[in-house]
């Protein structure tokens, strides 16, 4: 009966119709035997577009868990490059990415290893420099689609890649080093006896003064005992939920360098239980920048058959950094 020679949905839906079924002629036979035994088995041929495009996003999740007096207990980002690629006939990509970035050296056989699924896969520890700036990043480890060319990975920092149709994700990376962090939340809890608490929140924003910080929340737990919450923030609104036991702080805007403040009086009921453990503050934003400095140096698209160029393509790139687990201990 043969054996399957690509497995690949993207190529697969092209040969899956619900419609009836006709004669194949031979031309046909033909094209669908090369389609699926050629060597570019993640994109069919003859894709046209009037119009060549192609978006990269950046897309960085921060995680962090800071103590009370604002020391970094743990932190690291969690990276994907997510393309969408209209593309006419076979291009070549090449995107160059920070002129330093360290990742432990590989054999190229290790580069080329392949995992369950089907995406080749680098690991190691890093080792930044002292002199580790925007222009460098230090990856822990990476992972790439299968149709990236490793072999130019680490000498030029660059990807060359023959993109599928429509969107994927081409890379996926994980760093833990020289991470800027997009906010700081500084919590003040005082106890009154025990039935009164004074919670003070002070945010700030650590990131450029011409960049906007977008669908900031920050969740204050309070405590199950709580009867009554007055408060008080500079801007945005906040809410007491008590079916959720948090005060919910919500701003829709928030520029670089800036900073608000929430202030809150709680009224407890008397409560003989065990004293009450503060959970920490969580926060969730969106920023326009990869909080771990990548940076996309260039962009590079090439079609000889049909004999369009770099400058024919309309490209776009776009940073993306969003708050994974982002806690602050109170």
């Amino acid at each position: 009966f043969g054996y399957p020679q690509n497995s690949d949905t993207g190529v697969l839906k092209s040969f899956i119709t619900q419609q009836g079924v006709r004669p194949v002629t031979r031309e046909e036979q033909t094209n669908v035997t090369s389609a699926v035994t050629g060597q570019i088995g993640w994109r069919r041929e003859g894709i046209k577009y009037r119009r060549n495009e192609l978006f990269l996003d950046v897309i960085e999740s921060v995680n962090l868990l800071m103590s009370q007096q604002g020391q970094v207990l743990s932190t690291h980002v969690a990276g994907r490059i997510v393309m969408k690629s209209y593309l006419s006939g076979m291009p070549e990509c090449k995107f160059g990415i920070n002129d330093k970035i360290t990742v432990e050296n590989r054999t190229k056989n290790q580069l080329e290893s392949t995992n369950p699924n089907n995406n080749s896969t680098t690991n190691g520890s890093t080792y930044p420099s002292s002199t580790a700036a925007k222009t460098a990043i230090a990856i822990d480890d990476c992972q790439f689609h299968q149709c990236v060319k490793l072999s130019k990975f680490e000498s030029e920092h660059s990807i060359s890649f023959i993109p599928p149709d429509g969107e994927f994700e081409l890379m996926r990376y994980r760093t833990t080093k020289d991470i800027s962090l997009p906010f700081r939340v500084i919590p003040l809890v005082r106890e009154i006896g025990r039935t009164k608490m004074e919670v003070k929140i002070v945010v700030k924003s650590n990131f450029k003064p011409t960049l906007i910080g977008q669908k900031i929340e920050i969740r204050i737990p309070t405590p199950p005992n709580t009867c009554d919450v007055q408060l008080l923030c500079m801007k945005g609104k906040a809410k007491h939920k008590s079916s959720e036991n948090a005060i919910v702080w919500k701003m829709k805007r928030m520029g670089g360098m800036k900073e608000s403040q929430l202030s809150a009086e709680i009224e407890l009921l008397p409560n003989d239980k065990k004293k009450w453990n503060r959970p920490p503050i969580s926060m969730n934003f969106e920023v326009p920048f990869a909080p771990s400095g990548f940076k996309v140096r260039y962009l590079k698209v090439f079609e000889h058959k049909l004999n369009y160029s770099d400058s024919d393509t309309i490209k776009w790139v776009r940073y993306i950094g969003k708050s994974g687990l982002y806690e602050t201990r109170s």
